[in-house]
């Protein structure tokens, strides 16, 4: 007889990996997985039903463009009303949005307006979501241990994104797209489902505000008042637009003319996909006590692949490249969450994280459609060693902030407390966000 002793017991939970992080995680793996395809699922339907490149990048536009409208009214939204309800309500219109993209492509009569609009709607509903998912993250988790919690978030999320746009790619080839589509609608529902089990007892309740534009001002207020947070959402606004550009136009029309076409660019991209799971690896135990100037300096990796494809390097170097990029934006990106966990108010997280995202997107579209003239005006390679020199300017730049060098972590979280009339204005140290 087995004694109880010999019967395997399985590993005990860490003591941050609390019940609203561990759902938060299960569902970001669920919608990764699907969403991944689902966008190698949408291009491909957009071409089946008779359309160019053009007209994918006019759904790609059509998913961005609400992004960008509705970002901030997101995060505001997502610090007047309980985020996980928000969080419920945009998965369920992403769920709706897909599902009928796919009856309609599996109906085999998919018209371009009504793939925008539908997609359209896809990026409305994760416009609200984006903020309310940042901040009801940060929330989840305490303690000296967040970066690890945010680091083994993100290597969830990004090993889910890595298989999904793999078994997508793999599905659209087989059964075609509008299923792939379907099943990202599945995903959404079961993801929303998860989140429907959210417990937010423990938060605050929410204070009453002036209105949407107060609630706006006052985050605002929030970014600006924190050199180091302004400088690098403004230095993201660039970094992001002229990577996505470099990858996005630049990268496929080089592996057409340089690298033997798109199978060796989809091997670089996804040892990019690689180096993210490996960072995320890396910051499970490494904890840079000077974290802004760690994250900082892991940006400059990231004119890399612009300066290889100028080159242009071979299909191996630009691998080598890719991966280490991927890496180096995972270190940053935790320790950018690690930060803005030690140093924003939970109230305020989301429509701090609003304006973080709209600093990531806004310039996207722009710089993607500013590509084609710069390559005509100045040359492709040209155009790319421009895209190289900006990360390096801007990040350079903001390396001259003192609070982005000088911004340390705490072994005690601090939040800074709403003053009363009575009390002077200044900061209140408690362990906890919560």
């Amino acid at each position: 007889m087995t004694s109880p002793s010999a019967v395997p017991r399985l590993p005990r939970r860490p003591d941050w990996a609390g019940r609203n992080y561990t759902l938060l995680t299960a569902a970001a793996v669920v919608t990764n997985l699907g969403s991944h395809g689902a966008l190698i699922a949408a291009a491909f339907a957009v071409l089946d039903a008779g359309g160019d490149g053009g007209d994918v990048g006019l759904v790609a536009a059509a998913r961005t463009l609400p992004l960008v409208l509705f970002l901030l009214i997101g995060g505001a939204v997502a610090d007047r009303l309980p985020r996980h309800r928000v969080m419920v309500t945009a998965n369920a219109l992403n769920c709706l949005s897909q599902a009928a993209f796919a009856v309609l492509v599996i109906a085999g009569e998919p018209r371009l307006w009504q793939m925008m609009l539908l997609t359209a709607l896809g990026g409305t509903g994760q416009a609200f979501f984006n903020p309310a998912a940042e901040g009801m993250l940060m929330s989840s988790v305490s303690g000296e241990q967040v970066g690890r919690a945010f680091a083994l978030f993100r290597l969830a999320t990004q090993g889910a994104g890595l298989g999904g746009a793999a078994l997508g790619g793999a599905m659209v080839a087989a059964i075609g797209p509008g299923w792939v589509l379907a099943v990202d609608a599945v995903a959404f529902a079961v993801a929303g489902a998860l989140r429907v089990f959210l417990d937010v007892s423990h938060m605050p309740p929410r204070a009453p505000g002036g209105g949407l534009l107060a609630d706006l001002r006052d985050g605002w207020r929030e970014v600006i008042g924190r050199p180091w947070l302004w400088s690098i959402v403004a230095q993201f606004s660039v970094v992001v637009a002229v990577v996505a550009t470099a990858e996005a136009v630049y990268g496929p029309l080089v592996a057409r003319d340089s690298l033997g076409g798109a199978g060796p660019w989809g091997l670089a991209l996804g040892m990019f996909g690689a180096g993210n799971v490996g960072g995320a690896l890396l910051m499970m135990r490494w904890k840079p006590r000077r974290l802004l100037l760690a994250g900082t300096l892991c940006v400059f990796p990231l004119a890399a692949p612009s300066a290889g494809l100028a080159i242009p390097l071979s299909v191996a170097g630009l691998c080598v490249v890719m991966f280490l990029s991927g890496v180096a934006l995972e270190v940053f990106g935790v320790s950018w969450m690690t930060a803005l966990h030690q140093e924003i108010p939970e109230d305020k997280l989301s429509r701090v994280s609003a304006y973080d995202w709209f600093g990531s997107v806004s310039m996207v579209p722009l710089a993607t459609a500013l590509a084609g003239p710069a390559e005509e005006a100045f040359g492709r390679t040209e155009s790319l060693w421009g895209c190289a020199a900006l990360v390096v300017v801007v990040t350079a730049a903001v390396l001259c902030v003192p609070d982005v060098r000088n911004l340390t972590r705490r072994t005690k979280e601090v939040v800074q407390a709403v003053p009363t009339k009575n009390e002077p204005v200044g900061s209140e140290e408690r362990v906890g966000r919560s």
